[in-house]
C-alpha cells in the first residue's frame, strides 16, 4: 500500500522554465523538500537562453497561480496590458475589437524571459533548490535512479519521485515512455510560424497602439503582433508549411518575403525595417496538438504543462494552462494522501479540461486568421454582448470564460458550443440585430444555459 505523502518526501522537479519554478514555490512554500533540475545554465547569470518564442499572454487562470504564489504585483509590472484585437483589414480602417466589456478584463503580454527570472527567483526565496546544467538523460524506474548529462559528465542520482515540467520535448515524457509507453499522438498543424520584429519609433516609444493584439488576418494566414515593455512588438507571421502561395516553401527568402508584404500586409512593412534580414535570419517554427493518455506512473513520475498536453498558441492558454496544473498538482499533494493517489487524481482532473482547451485554441486559428474581418462574425458577436446584458450570469462569451474566469474549460467548451449555435441561428440571413425574435432567442437562451455558479 502506498504510504501518505509526506512533507519530508523531496520532489524533484525536471525542468526550471514557467511551470516548474512556480510548482516549486508553491510545494516550497507548503513545506515540501523541493530540487529543480535544469538543463540550461542560470538565466539570472547567464541571461535567457530559451530561444526565440511567441509572446507570453498572461490572463486570470495563470494571474490567480501568480497571486497564491504572491507574485502578481511584480510580473504586472514587467507586463503590458492588451484590451482587445486591433484587426488591420488589407481594405478599411484598423479597429479595436475589445476582448472584455472594460478595462477589468484584459490580458497581459509578457516576456518569458522576465517572467522565467521572476519565478526562479521566488522559488528559491521560498526553498527550493536550483540545480542548472543538469538534464535528465535517462531513467530506472525500478531502482529510481535519475542520470543527468552535467558539464562534468554523467551523474547519477536516487529520487523517491520525479514531476516533469519540461516542455513539449520532454525528457522525462521520453524515459517514462521507453517505461512504460504513455500512448502519444501528435496532430501537427499543417501551418508554421516565423518571428519577426517591430522596434520602437525614433523617440523609443510604441510605432503603433500598445495596448493590443495586433492582428493582419487574410483568410488562410495572418500576421499578429504582441507588445513588449521594451517598446518593441514580436510579430509573428502564420502560413502554411507548404502548397501553393502564401506558403513558407514558396516564400523562401527575405526579397520574396518583402513582395508577399508589399501586397498582402503594406501597412506593416514601415513598422518592420528590419524585414528583409529578419525573415532570412529566423527560422520556421512548427506547431502541434499533443496527446498522452498517461500522465503519471504510480508514485514514481507525473507530468504537467507542456509535458503533459502540449497545444497550439493560438488562445494564449497554453501558460495560463500549465499554471491551473501547478495549482491541481499541489493542491492534490497537500491533502492527506499517497503520492500514487494525488497523482491520479490530478491527471482525473486536469485531462478533460486540457483536451478542450487543446480543442479551443485550434478553433480560435480559424477565427483570428479568418472571421475577425467577417461581417457575419461580427453580427453574432454583436448579439452575444446583447445577450449578456440580458441573461448575466447565464449567457457569457466564450473568450470571457475560457479568459477572464476560472471555470473549467470544459465547461467552456460546453457552454461554448450551445451559445454558438444560438447565435448562429439567430443571425442567418442577417445583416442587423433589427426585427430579431427577441422573446424567442430569450426563450432558448433560458432553457439551454443554466446560470454558471457564483
Amino acid at each position: 500500500m502506498t504510504p501518505p505523502a509526506s512533507l519530508t518526501t523531496p520532489l524533484a522537479i525536471i525542468g526550471g522554465g514557467l511551470a516548474g519554478a512556480l510548482l516549486a514555490t508553491l510545494l516550497a512554500k507548503q513545506g515540501w523538500q523541493v530540487d529543480v533540475y535544469e538543463r540550461r545554465g542560470d538565466p539570472r547569470v547567464e541571461g535567457y537562453a530559451g530561444g526565440r518564442s511567441i509572446n507570453l499572454a498572461l490572463a486570470e487562470r495563470g494571474l490567480h497561480a501568480l497571486r497564491l504564489a504572491g507574485l502578481d504585483d511584480a510580473v504586472l509590472k514587467q507586463a503590458v496590458m492588451m484590451r482587445g484585437r486591433f484587426v488591420h483589414p488589407l481594405d478599411g480602417e484598423p479597429h479595436l475589437q475589445r476582448y472584455g466589456r472594460d478595462d477589468s478584463e484584459v490580458i497581459w503580454s509578457i516576456s518569458r524571459g522576465e517572467l522565467n527570472i521572476t519565478l526562479l527567483d521566488a522559488a528559491e526565496r521560498a526553498g527550493a533548490r536550483l540545480h542548472f546544467d543538469m538534464g535528465l538523460e535517462s531513467v530506472d524506474f525500478e531502482r529510481r535512479i535519475a542520470t543527468f548529462d552535467t558539464n562534468s559528465g554523467p551523474r547519477e542520482l536516487p529520487f523517491t519521485t520525479l514531476i516533469g515540467a519540461d516542455g513539449a520535448g520532454s525528457s522525462l515524457r521520453q524515459a517514462l515512455q521507453h517505461y512504460r509507453p504513455c500512448e502519444e499522438r501528435s496532430e501537427w498543424l499543417d501551418h508554421g510560424y516565423k518571428e519577426l520584429e517591430i522596434p520602437p519609433d525614433a523617440n523609443g516609444d510604441f510605432r503603433i497602439e500598445a495596448n493590443a493584439l495586433h492582428i493582419w488576418p487574410r483568410g488562410h494566414y495572418m500576421c499578429i503582433a504582441l507588445p513588449n515593455d521594451e517598446r518593441t512588438f514580436t510579430v509573428t507571421l502564420f502560413m502554411p508549411l507548404q502548397g501553393a502561395a502564401p506558403s513558407f516553401e514558396t516564400i523562401r527568402d527575405g526579397a520574396q518575403a518583402l513582395d508577399f508584404f508589399h501586397r498582402d500586409f503594406p501597412d506593416a512593412i514601415p513598422l518592420i525595417p528590419e524585414l528583409v534580414e529578419d525573415y532570412a535570419r529566423n527560422p520556421v517554427g512548427k506547431l502541434a496538438t499533443l496527446h498522452y493518455q498517461h500522465w503519471h506512473l504510480d508514485d514514481r513520475a507525473a507530468l504537467i504543462g507542456d509535458a503533459a498536453h502540449a497545444m497550439v498558441p493560438f488562445h494564449g492558454q497554453g501558460m495560463n494552462c500549465a499554471f491551473e496544473d501547478c495549482i491541481a498538482l499541489a493542491n492534490h499533494l497537500a491533502r492527506d494522501r499517497g503520492l500514487a493517489e494525488a497523482y491520479a487524481a490530478y491527471e482525473a482532473e486536469r485531462k478533460p479540461n486540457a483536451a478542450a482547451i487543446q480543442q479551443m485554441a485550434l478553433e480560435n486559428y480559424i477565427e483570428m486568421r479568418d472571421k475577425v474581418g467577417d461581417a457575419a462574425f461580427l453580427l453574432q458577436r454583436e448579439l452575444e454582448l446583447a445577450l449578456q446584458a440580458r441573461h448575466p450570469g447565464r449567457f457569457v462569451p466564450h473568450y470571457t470564460m475560457v479568459t477572464f474566469m476560472r471555470i473549467p474549460y470544459a465547461m467552456a467548451l460546453e457552454r461554448s458550443d450551445i451559445q454558438r449555435e444560438i447565435l448562429v441561428n439567430a443571425t442567418r440571413g442577417r445583416e442587423s440585430l433589427d426585427g430579431i425574435d427577441w422573446a424567442a432567442v430569450d426563450g432558448e437562451v433560458m432553457a439551454r444555459l443554466e446560470p454558471l455558479p457564483g
